[in-house]
């Protein structure tokens, strides 16, 4: 038993400001898992979040002098709000760094809460960075959001609440994990009252950075992070956490971004409550613990600890959720450009219904077409290839290519064959005015643009795809100017997507 961490989240003040929330039973989800499965309702506290509790607690303990001087702290989103809103209930005085890049609407809320806030910068660290500078200039106290002895404490009372509520003597609690505040307070909790209570802890594939941590058995910093689960995305986890977590936590998952978009579904249809992508996450990492594991009539507890979600994000998640949950399959298959071809291909498909087909005329022998296929269950996806190949279909399966799914879904039927020398890359561009003109700026002026996509996702950073006409000979000089524009950035010449559809 870590009795230090337990005294502490014994003694945490985090009930001043937040609710003891609901461990509810999730009868559409236990039904077709076979489990028990309840959520733990963090997504109901104040500010929509668990941060409260744990930037609370640390306020909770400033000394008379600490709290007149007043607080800083640098976030995006939940942390913000929890540290704004505690700021106001004590009366002090808090100053909050946000990304340039943030939407308004979170900006608005933590302004709502009487908070000062400062825009610095595109990503989190730039505004981490600055916030260290006010901090040190103006004597302020920085609330880290995770990386605090007690932060950890005060998230950790949700796993008290949990132990109280949960009636099984032995369960498993799947918790979110970015910096590792939450998993490491709750697992330091349940751990240390009941060791037959396992933790597993659940990150994006893209932004795994405990995962990848504890497996090297110290700290690594990730060179870049997914954007779409972004209350999780940090490229270095805290010192405190990981000491914690790799002590406390039995297993780790990693979930794409379509599973988590079909938690967010499965959520919503048990609860009426739409999560962020963060708050989904925990309940992601336990359906596919569920399926590889095949585990039917045990005890599982996820947390549902966020709904901060941007109404614009919400058409993207509806557009993959399907393919999360395995519903969906989307796939590529070449048929001759001849008349009758395309019913004949439909009548290949049978009597499975078409979600979505994408195509335009070529003047080639061959003709791509991108198509969605409605699934009863996963397993339909191999039979429907299989099925399309014994009759001479090419076919490839996109449902897994993130640049199928984002870019070439809205773009099939705009080849070039004609644009030479054509290099085509993903960008993550920061959502600020300006952020387009600064990637035109820098280029060569006589490259020439010859496909550019975006969308906005209703996120702090947008996904570009663009294609660039450099010649053989400009080529290290276009390797210089994507190194100097500072944007995140991918080469997809070789996508199967893009080869198909585009090129």
């Amino acid at each position: 038993m870590n009795l230090e961490y337990v005294q502490r989240i014994l003694g945490s003040r985090v009930y001043d400001v937040a609710r003891e929330t609901a461990l509810d039973f999730a009868r559409g989800l236990s039904d077709r898992l076979g489990n028990t499965i309840y959520f733990k309702r963090e997504d109901t506290q104040p500010v929509h979040s668990f941060k409260l509790r744990g930037a609370y607690n640390k306020m909770a303990t400033l000394s008379e002098e600490e709290r007149a001087r007043g607080v800083i702290c640098a976030s995006a989103g939940n942390h913000a709000q929890g540290v704004a809103f505690s700021a106001q209930k004590m009366g002090v005085r808090a100053v909050i760094v946000m990304p340039a890049t943030t939407p308004d609407i979170k900006v608005q809320a933590v302004r709502g809460y009487g908070a000062e806030v400062v825009l610095h910068g595109d990503s989190y660290s730039d505004a981490e960075a600055h916030a260290y500078q006010l901090q040190a200039e103006h004597g302020l106290t920085f609330v880290h959001p995770y990386d605090d002895p007690y932060v950890i404490a005060g998230q950790g009372t949700i796993g008290l609440e949990i132990l109280q509520q949960c009636r099984a003597q032995k369960y498993t609690v799947f918790v979110p994990i970015g910096g590792g505040g939450l998993a490491a307070g709750i697992a330091v909790l349940l751990k240390s009252v009941n060791p037959d209570i396992k933790i597993v802890a659940v990150e994006p594939e893209d932004s795994d950075a405990m995962t990848r941590s504890v497996e090297a058995g110290e700290r690594v910093t990730l060179s870049q992070v997914g954007i779409f689960v972004d209350g999780v995305a940090v490229k270095r986890v805290g010192e405190h956490t990981f000491n914690l977590v790799r002590q406390y936590v039995d297993e780790y998952v990693r979930v794409s971004t379509d599973e988590v978009c079909a938690a967010i579904k499965d959520i919503f249809d048990d609860t009426r409550a739409v999560q962020e992508p963060a708050g989904a996450l925990a309940t992601a990492g336990l359906t596919r613990y569920v399926r590889e594991k095949g585990i039917q009539g045990e005890t599982l507890v996820a947390l549902t600890c966020g709904a901060n979600i941007n109404f614009n994000r919400l058409r993207h998640v509806a557009e993959r959720a399907n393919v999360g949950e395995q519903k969906e399959a989307i796939i590529a298959v070449t048929i001759p450009e001849r008349p009758g071809a395309f019913k004949g291909f439909i009548r290949a498909l049978g009597k499975r219904n078409i979600t979505e087909f994408n195509y335009r005329y070529a003047p080639t022998a061959e003709a791509h077409i991108f198509v969605g296929v409605q699934m009863e269950q996963p397993r339909d996806k191999q039979q429907i290839i299989e099925d399309l190949r014994a009759l001479d279909y090419a076919v490839t399966d996109l449902s897994q290519d993130e640049l199928a799914a984002v870019h070439v879904r809205h773009m099939v039927g705009g080849r070039a064959p004609e644009a030479e020398n054509e290099r085509i890359y993903s960008f993550v561009f920061p959502e600020r005015p300006g952020a387009l003109s600064d990637f035109l700026e820098a280029m060569q002026a006589t490259w020439n643009i010859s496909l550019f996509h975006y969308r906005n996702h209703g996120s702090s950073h947008g996904r570009v795809l663009c294609g660039i006409q450099v010649p053989d000979g400009d080529l290290d000089a276009f390797q210089t100017f994507l190194d100097r524009l500072g944007y995140e950035y991918q080469c997809q010449e070789n996508n199967p997507a893009y080869k198909l559809f585009l090129r």
